[in-house]
């Protein structure tokens, strides 16, 4: 099979499948698992762990309903595009801006975070100066090549995956067999400091805010689709292999944590000061291996901040295929870069210097629960998208996908229930109040907008959408006609 170098959106098909892989990981492997975890730890204590398996799971029907319509539909603005397409204009425009958006804030918060890592050694260091320092790094990287950005970001998340490894085995050996001058510690503070579930099922759903932000940055996957060598054969890959390593990670690394310290003490009260992961490291008495681990954590919030910034600037360039964003936005340097969508995306770096000025580490979790709130409703739609998907390609005619999520609609429709579950449980959570103050209202301006520019002409060409089937160069195919066929669908 032949493969083409670019994309009929313009965008150069140059990740291998192990890049893919890896910047999944690496948009995933982020604050939400070595800082936020203290967080989650705070609410749900050592039952913690439930909650990791729990949005694992969610994150896996997530990433394999992204994989199942993306391998028919490899465009630029993945989810995005594909919304449009089977939920009209509207859904699309609301979607691709709120991810865009969220991603934006996310990125902010993971060069805060990034940061306060930098505190671990210099607490004496204005925030800011840090902040900035990374905002600018990310965007060198990104302003470069694709396949330079993949391999650059395989190596960046591979030292994470290295390092998870190894704290895992280590803290197994704390656990099982001890160290000098520290025996074996035993899994006693599983049920100790008020139990296992110390606050209840109340304490493990407020948790699962948190841990689900563990889990956002999966979707990275699909959004590569437009810029990866084979779709068909990559994507499906890299997204199973990305959640069934991040679980096994979250699950593994988040246990030893609850085993080896109080949960109490890793808590703290919900602060963010510093890694619970360091603290595993500093309890057993290696404060050399404290140092390495914050320098891995550090680089792990640089990696997200990386490929979250890789993630805005392709959905704006999707924006500005289909006119929803200025035309400019969407133009390519020759190394097939959109640099233009890149100096917008880094909006949230702005945010993040400004924010990281004025009140230092706080600046983190209002980032977060803004953040939150519309990464939430954007994995609500996608799963709506889901559905449209089947149902619609089914009344055509159309040939299913070669992936398939497994019990469609029900496992779908069961995740959109829990995700929407977690959304109305975040008004209880103390610091997420910026969810609903800020969440809400982004919503509605969207909205507004979009019926200002469909009511004065501005987005007619949107009310029908020509996706077509994915066909790789070179391809035979014994399928009809009508499979091959870009349709039509008038928005309601």
């Amino acid at each position: 099979m032949t493969t083409s170098t670019a994309s009929t959106d313009g965008l150069q098909r140059r990740l291998t499948s192990r890049q893919l892989t890896m910047i999944g990981i690496g948009g995933a492997i982020g604050t939400g698992l070595f800082l936020g975890s203290s967080l989650a730890i705070s609410q749900a204590g050592p039952a913690v762990v439930l909650a990791y398996i729990l949005c694992g799971l969610v994150a896996l029907v997530i990433a394999w309903a992204l994989a199942e319509m993306v391998v028919v539909h490899p465009t630029a603005g993945a989810f995005g595009t594909i919304a449009h397409h089977y939920l009209g204009a509207g859904t699309g425009f609301v979607l691709r801006w709120t991810y865009w958006a969220m991603q934006v804030i996310a990125i902010g918060g993971e060069v805060i975070a990034a940061g306060v890592y930098v505190q671990y050694w210099w607490p004496q260091i204005t925030l800011w100066i840090p902040v900035t320092v990374f905002a600018a790094f990310v965007l060198v990287v990104n302003a470069a090549a694709v396949s330079f950005f993949g391999e650059f970001e395989y190596w960046f998340a591979m030292i994470k995956v290295t390092a998870i490894l190894i704290f895992v085995l280590l803290g197994v050996v704390m656990i099982v067999f001890g160290l000098p001058d520290h025996p074996a510690t035993g899994t006693h503070l599983l049920t100790s400091e008020g139990g296992f579930m110390p606050h209840g099922l109340r304490g493990l759903m407020l948790a699962m805010v948190f841990v689900l932000f563990s889990y956002i940055g999966t979707e990275v996957v699909s959004v590569t689709a437009a810029e990866s060598e084979d779709p068909v054969r990559d994507i499906p890959r890299a997204a199973r292999a990305m959640i069934l390593r991040l679980a096994l990670f979250y699950v593994a690394a988040i246990l030893i944590v609850v085993i080896i310290v109080p949960w109490t003490v890793t808590a703290q009260g919900g602060a963010i000061e510093a890694s619970p992961f360091v603290k595993v490291f500093s309890s057993a008495g290696i404060p050399a291996a404290a140092t390495v681990m914050n320098f891995v954590v550090l680089t792990a919030a640089l990696s997200s901040a990386n490929t979250n910034l890789y993630l805005t600037t392709r959905m704006l360039h999707s924006l500005s295929a289909h006119r929803l964003a200025p035309s400019w936005v969407g133009r390519l340097s020759g190394s097939g870069v959109p640099r233009n969508a890149l100096v917008l995306s880094g909006l949230g770096l702005v945010l993040a210097a400004i924010f990281s000025k004025n009140s230092d580490s706080n600046a983190y979790l209002m980032l977060f629960g803004v953040s939150v709130f519309a990464a939430l409703v954007v994995w609500i739609l996608i799963l709506a998208t889901h559905t449209a998907f089947r149902f619609k390609r089914r009344q055509q005619g159309l040939p299913d996908s070669p992936v398939r999520l497994w019990s469609a609609p029900v496992t779908s429709g069961i995740v959109a229930v829990f995700l929407a579950s977690v959304l109305v449980s975040t008004a209880w959570v103390e610091g997420l109040d910026p969810a609903w103050k800020f969440g809400l209202p982004f919503f509605v301006i969207l909205i507004v907008i979009y019926i200002v520019m469909k009511r004065t002409g501005h987005c007619d060409h949107l009310m029908a959408s020509t996706l077509a089937d994915y066909k790789p160069d070179g391809a035979e195919t014994d399928s009809p006609p009508v499979a091959l066929k870009a349709f039509e669908l008038e928005e309601e």
